[in-house]
């Protein structure tokens, strides 16, 4: 990916320091702990976004203007949540609406991102067995593919909650932290996106 700051621009500060201490120091506009900030957790906010746009070199400016807007509004973060979440939920957002402006609902990334654990938890989820038997979507070479097309069918909303669930492995609490809604919204969404995916799925393998 492209590196937002060089690990060596870090010196040799420790960045797993404190998190409220690097965001106090930062708030305070210390340069070295906002770089420390951005050098912890750039990798996870670029792969994330990755796997909702799908595309390297827009996921890399989403990536950049996601640290650019939080670090603007710094002063404005209060706490009330764990910064990476607060982090996270600019990033998600500026990728949602992204997506939604630019119709760029590519899912290539995503094909090289499903190791072979995620695949079969996103089948366990996705497949109606009394329809179709794991066994026999299993047994196709394009499986892999098949997952990776059907998810680029779903609606952004539905298509960012099945990434943040199935694939990044959060918690509903944590999503519903992280898009600020109801516990409630977020699993009917997961619920609805799952049931899309299970049809486009069928549709396929019949």
């Amino acid at each position: 990916m492209v590196k937002f700051i060089q690990e060596q621009s870090a010196g040799s500060g420790n960045i797993s320091i404190d998190e409220a201490s690097l965001v106090s120091q930062a708030r305070a506009g210390n340069m070295a702990s906002v770089e420390k900030l951005i050098l912890k957790y750039q990798d996870r906010v670029y792969n994330t976004i990755l796997k909702i746009c799908g595309n390297e070199a827009d996921a890399a400016e989403l990536a950049q203007d996601a640290f650019l807007k939080a670090i603007e509004g710094l002063k404005k973060f209060r706490g009330e949540s764990s910064f990476y979440t607060w982090l996270f939920r600019i990033a998600v957002n500026l990728t949602l609406n992204f997506c939604k402006k630019n119709a760029k609902l590519s899912f290539q990334s995503l094909q090289e991102q499903l190791d072979e654990g995620t695949e079969r938890q996103l089948k366990d989820y996705l497949i109606d067995k009394s329809i179709a038997e794991p066994s026999e979507l299993a047994a196709k070479k394009e499986v892999h593919s098949l997952i990776v097309r059907a998810v680029e069918k779903l609606e952004p909303e539905q298509r960012a909650v099945v990434v943040l669930r199935d694939i990044e492995q959060m918690s509903y609490n944590e999503i519903a932290e992280t898009l600020e809604m109801e516990i409630g919204t977020v699993k009917s969404r997961i619920a609805r996106g799952r049931k899309n995916l299970r049809e486009i799925l069928e549709a396929a393998i019949q």
